[in-house]
């Protein structure tokens, strides 16, 4: 029998952590059991909203002194491969935050925990969930073979305005390759298969503590099909992001996360109807099947490592540009 509701502890309450909360706290099968944050303010007004639930500044309280189910983990990047393991060590569920990881090793060593821990590990790549997905993945068939795929993601701020937080702008963790395009990686995975960095350039300012201002890569899929990244920040430009695959007899893109354009041979592309998802509640629709031990369609921390892999090898920094 499912069990009522799963207790979730979140550790992290900032922008992500608030927005799945949210989902959380109006989701039939789970509920907001414990926040921590390093912010006394965050941790205490998260866990008002949830119904007055325990908080905490220290995320091993949390671990120690509530019945928990399940872990959400929303910290920035270089925190998730420590706290990850102390979570797996207490055998609790966990669904992390993109990307998996602060490096490829942080992450394999993350996926080989949770596999000893035996228990369900997940990610939350929002485009998986929402409505576009389906209906480019049905698309597909119509536009023949596929000849190419490009990527494209300009920022005229980074970070955005609405992210304003430190780590985002640093070298160490922060900048776009690390924050936007895990989800383009991810989706050509679910699409395509597995894809390899062959050549990689990243521009960065003149100042070491900040993050890239544009990318240039070539990629192929397995097959040998081409993948190029065009990334800038910083340009006189609104934000664009644009996720393009052409094929012999269509073109088909995504623009700014969620609207689909359709176009024929020799055809201008137009825009194409996509069905309304709640993203973050089928996601936890899918979290609960795999709790209960049924087959769910989760990002696992399997998928993660293989976009780590394309991650650190576009960071490889094999042509560094420094901007004076």
């Amino acid at each position: 029998m499912d069990q009522v509701k799963w207790n979730v502890g979140v550790i992290g309450a900032g922008v992500m952590g608030e927005r799945m909360m949210n989902a959380i706290r109006t989701h039939e099968k789970f509920r907001v059991a414990a926040v921590s944050d390093v912010s006394a303010e965050r941790a205490q007004e998260a866990a008002q909203k949830s119904g007055d639930v325990p908080w905490y500044t220290n995320y091993k309280e949390l671990l120690k002194k509530v019945e928990l189910d399940v872990i959400y983990l929303a910290v920035p990047p270089k925190f998730h491969h420590a706290i990850a393991l102390d979570v797996l060590a207490h055998k609790k569920h966990l669904l992390c935050e993109k990307p998996l990881a602060n490096s490829l090793t942080e992450a394999q060593e993350m996926l080989e925990a949770a596999n000893d821990a035996g228990v369900v590990h997940a990610m939350n790549f929002p485009l998986y969930y929402q409505g576009v997905f389906p209906e480019l993945s049905r698309r597909l068939e119509e536009i023949g073979d596929v000849r190419r795929i490009d990527i494209l993601t300009h920022f005229h701020q980074w970070p955005r305005p609405w992210q304003q937080t430190p780590w985002l702008a640093g070298r160490e963790q922060g900048g776009f390759i690390r924050e936007v395009l895990p989800h383009f990686t991810h989706l050509t995975y679910e699409l395509f298969g597995d894809l390899h960095v062959v050549r990689s350039e990243v521009d960065y300012p003149a100042d070491h503590d900040l993050c890239e201002t544009g990318v240039s890569a070539f990629l192929r899929l397995t097959d040998g099909t081409p993948v190029t990244i065009n990334g800038l920040a910083g340009i006189a430009h609104e934000e664009h992001l644009d996720y393009r695959v052409y094929g012999s007899k269509g073109t088909l893109s995504v623009v700014n996360w969620s609207n689909l354009f359709v176009g024929g041979h020799g055809e201008a592309l137009v825009p194409a109807e996509v069905p309304q998802q709640d993203r973050l509640s089928l996601l936890l629709d899918e979290l609960s099947i795999a709790m209960n031990g049924g087959d769910a369609r989760l990002v696992t921390f399997e998928t993660g490592v293989k976009v780590q892999q394309v991650l650190e090898a576009l960071l490889g920094h094999e042509k560094v540009h420094y901007i004076k």
